[in-house]
């Protein structure tokens, strides 16, 4: 998959709290967690462990991991 085609995946249905972490981290894609450690992820206000879950299935049906490579179910 290409870079491109990776910036416009769009992210799945999550949360209020972790849909406005997200956009005042300025991640708008799946492509976007390419770029992040799953820690800095997780480090985030308003991000949980089902947020992560959900995450985490949705770059994993895409081939996508996180920066430091982490992406286990």
């Amino acid at each position: 998959m290409m870079k491109e085609e990776k910036d416009n995946i769009p992210l799945p249905k999550l949360s209020k709290p972790a849909q406005r972490a997200l956009a005042s981290a300025g991640i708008k894609t799946l492509g976007h967690f390419s770029a992040i450690s799953e820690k800095e992820f997780m480090q985030l206000h308003g991000i949980g462990k089902s947020t992560l879950q959900t995450i985490r299935a949705a770059m994993a049906e895409n081939n996508l991991v996180f920066a430091d490579g982490k992406n286990k179910k």
